[in-house]
């Protein structure tokens, strides 16, 4: 690492426990308490200010970017107005759940129970949502792993790039509440729009004034432990501290730790605000550039110390623990923010945008092994073979980072969205895979809805063949169907009748979210909400998107829908009713059909028979999201991005005709199914490529997962360097490694104190291995691991 100083903090950063605090649910409570009758925005701006007032402020020892959720090294918060009935169903069990299991201690709980809950009973944004979804929709919507946007009815949105370059570091917050109240001076209470802009300017005055009391607040505590220091240097840097908390981020940063530490307390206001996630960094080489060449050319900072302040910086977005209920943990599995940084790329005008910032974040990267930032980067034929080359060496470092996108697919899904040319080019990424912009509002990771899902409806009446109940539309029975082209047909219109639910739910979600829980401190952060007035969740930004549906097992329904053409209406080896039975029986007695059936073409081989068919359902799903509206009229927008939503969604689905068994994952993203693709990774990549990305602007994902061997010299690299470019070049948009050994990953499940930082990819992000459940650790055992190219 860059210096003892990280490494030390890292290896106490990597014993602690997530923690849950339960202050930020205090101050937010008690503020509403005092503020009833007032405005719903003004509500949460002044309990947004209360938080900054009264949580803890701890500066850890030896730290250089200050600030923290709350009093744990690792801390997750509370928030009561958007649900709070998990919490208390779950809680006394929060340190044994399988994935993602938090500390707390009796005392918070009783406050929690006691203090907190009745306030909020009947308040919160879950108990809304649930009050107004419609029974239809609720029987495949709520926890049922069909449909799931559980994580924009029980917690908030998140999904922004806070704009550094046009406002944070033009402005600080000083600036930007000089100019609420400058637009309060203009305006009168004569019209419903006037009364709507007055609490909006209000709200954001205090948010700012919420912000800078926060950091002066460290300011006060690093004078303070100065004041008692008895190391020089240390006593140095607690005042140096203090002084850049003082400035930022109410004023404009100066310098490169200034602008770093802005960067933070930027962040930590947006988790205070809605505790949520891809609270994304964008461009930090872009925007970061500037300072540091400008304070290397002074000699105000060293290479050497700026790298340490990344480093400090890494660690800081990590700390921060996304606190989330049991079946949104299986959908976001592994204490993951999602915050996601791009690297790379061109410029506005077209040009490289590669510097050596770039370099810098990767060496970060694979010096800290933290599972945040999310880290990317934009590749496009002009990028310098040298920056490809570094990518590649922190993907042989086996972290599952970065992600490698290509640049000009990005630019073109925002430009079909709407976007100039010049914002499309300056595009990062969102949460896992998402082509985003700093001036964008949108759900990005909307709805999760389950393929296998549409086609067990299809084969089964309706029904689900794990619990039996009527879960999508009456189909005749399997038997029945006389021809390839009506099975399809029958999988089509439950598909469809799926992404008309998912509709509904994100549309009902998204009212709720513009009655009840108006974002003013986000607003600050996206340009068009201060100009116009107009808060976040009202569709303030400058370019409004519509929400993502993300589609999960095209793979499974495409290996199927191939098995049941070649098998039973082209080579007549089975029926359709001797089908039925098999999958009823979960294969068990039917295993020379089974093995009949993993034998079938399978996507990712390279094969047109089944490819095409990927690339049908996927064409399939493009137009049918795109043909619906949201709340505030613009196009829903398609995506096959994946988190870990690929496990829940298999768990809740029988066996079906490609072989694979009940309840076992489907595949994330456009990835092949795991240990389906035989043939070699470039022939995956082509049968991925066959897909026309550029359609779904929600984002593609494909995993490939790499023996080590395979990246021992210089050579591997280049060739692995020209295998992404030539993948590119076919028009795909992203592909991520996972180079590591399954001896390795066998033994991190059996001695998980010795490979606590192990980092692995799990689907759009990486995080550490042994905090994922057996189930998610053994799904990436089973990916293909190829041991040539």
């Amino acid at each position: 690492m860059s210096s003892k100083r990280i490494e030390d903090f890292k290896k106490f950063y990597i014993d602690a426990k997530p923690s849950i605090s339960i202050h930020r649910a205090m101050a937010f409570t008690a503020s509403h308490q005092q503020t009833e009758g007032e405005s719903v925005i003004r509500r949460r701006a002044k309990a947004f200010q209360e938080v900054c007032k009264r949580i803890p402020v701890t500066i850890f020892d030896n730290e250089l970017i200050v600030g923290s959720v709350g009093e744990f090294l690792k801390t997750g918060v509370i928030c009561p107005e958007y649900s709070w009935k998990w919490v208390e169903e779950e809680m006394d069990f929060f340190e044994s759940r399988d994935q993602d299991p938090y500390c707390i201690d009796q005392e918070a709980k009783d406050i929690l129970r006691k203090e907190i809950f009745p306030y909020w009973q009947g308040k919160s944004l879950e108990e809304n949502f649930l009050s107004r979804i419609n029974p239809e929709t609720a029987k495949i919507l709520i926890d049922t792993g069909i449909i799931d946007n559980d994580s924009k009815w029980r917690n908030a949105v998140g999904e922004i790039t806070a704009d550094y370059q046009d406002i944070i570091f033009k402005k600080g917050f000083g600036g930007l509440k000089a100019e609420a109240l400058r637009q309060l001076q203009s305006l009168e209470p004569v019209s419903a729009e006037a009364l709507e802009k007055i609490d909006f300017y209000h709200a954001a005055v205090l948010v700012c004034e919420g912000i800078v009391t926060l950091a002066n607040r460290y300011a006060d505590k690093a004078m303070q432990l100065a004041q008692a220091e008895q190391d020089s240097l240390r006593k140095e840097e607690l005042l140096a501290i203090a002084r850049i908390c003082r400035k930022v981020p109410e004023q404009p940063p100066a310098t490169f730790y200034e602008a770093a530490q802005a960067v933070w307390f930027t962040q930590l206001g947006s988790i205070l605000s809605e505790n949520s996630l891809a609270l994304n960094l964008g461009r930090f080489d872009q925007y970061m550039y500037p300072y540091y060449a400008g304070d290397i050319k002074t000699g105000t900072v060293t290479a050497e110390k700026a790298q340490e302040l990344i480093e400090a910086l890494w660690l800081k977005l990590s700390e921060w623990v996304w606190a989330i209920s049991s079946n949104t943990a299986k959908f976001f599995a592994g204490y993951n923010s999602f915050q996601n940084m791009t690297l790379g790329g061109r410029t506005r005008d077209g040009r490289d945008a590669t510097n050596e910032l770039s370099y810098m974040c990767l060496t970060a990267t694979e010096n800290v092994k933290t599972h945040q930032p999310g880290l990317s980067v934009r590749i496009h034929p002009d990028s310098p073979a040298e920056f490809l080359l570094a990518v590649c060496k922190l993907i042989r470092a086996g972290t599952g980072f970065p992600a490698v996108h290509n640049d000009g697919v990005g630019a073109a899904m925002l430009l079909a969205e709407g976007l100039s040319p010049e914002d499309a080019r300056d595009w990062s990424n969102c949460g896992c895979v998402v082509p985003h912009f700093r001036k964008i509002g949108k759900w990005t990771s909307a709805v999760n809805i389950n393929l296998a899902a549409a086609l067990e409806f299809a084969l089964n009446s309706g029904k689900s063949r794990i619990s039996g109940r009527d879960m999508g539309l009456a189909e005749i029975p399997i038997s029945e169907f006389m021809g390839y082209e009506e099975v399809k047909a029958a999988f089509y219109k439950q598909l469809a009748y799926l992404v008309k639910h998912a509709v509904i739910g994100s549309i009902t979600a998204q009212q709720i979210h513009s009655e009840m829980v108006p974002r003013p401190y986000l607003s600050m952060l996206v340009e068009g909400c201060m100009e116009q007035g107009k808060d976040l969740s009202r569709g303030g930004a400058k370019y409004n998107l519509g929400p993502v549906l993300t589609g999960i097992g095209i793979a499974d329904a495409a290996n199927s829908l191939a098995m049941i053409r070649k098998l039973v209406f082209e080579d007549k080896k089975y029926t359709l009713a001797e089908i039925d039975k098999a999958l009823a029986a979960d294969w068990e007695g039917y295993e020379q059909m089974r093995q009949a059936a993993l034998a079938c073409p399978k996507y990712g081989n390279d094969d047109d028979y089944v490819d095409f068919i990927a690339a049908e359902i996927s064409d399939f799903f493009y137009r049918e999201v795109r043909a619906y509206k949201d709340y505030f009229g613009s196009p829903f927008n398609s995506a096959f991005m994946g988190i870990s939503n690929y496990i829940p969604a298999g768990s809740v689905i029988g066996a079906t005709p490609d072989g694979r068994k009940a309840r076992t994952p489907l595949t994330e993203g456009v990835s092949p199914h795991a240990g389906t693709d035989l043939t070699s990774p470039t022939a995956a990549m082509r049968s991925v490529a066959k897909l026309n990305h550029d359609v779904h602007s929600g984002g593609t994902l494909m995993n490939v997962k790499l023996s080590p061997d395979l990246l021992k010299s210089d050579r591997d690299l280049r060739n692995l360097a020209a295998i992404i470019r030539a993948y590119f070049a076919l028009g795909a948009f992203h592909v991520q490694f996972n180079v590591i050994s399954t001896a390795v990953l066998r033994k991190a499940q059996a001695q998980p104190e010795d490979y606590k930082d192990l980092l692995v990819r799990v689907a759009g992000y990486s995080t550490q291995f042994v905090n994922l459940s057996r189930e998610a650790q053994d799904a990436i055992i089973a990916r293909t691991t190829y041991a040539a190219m």
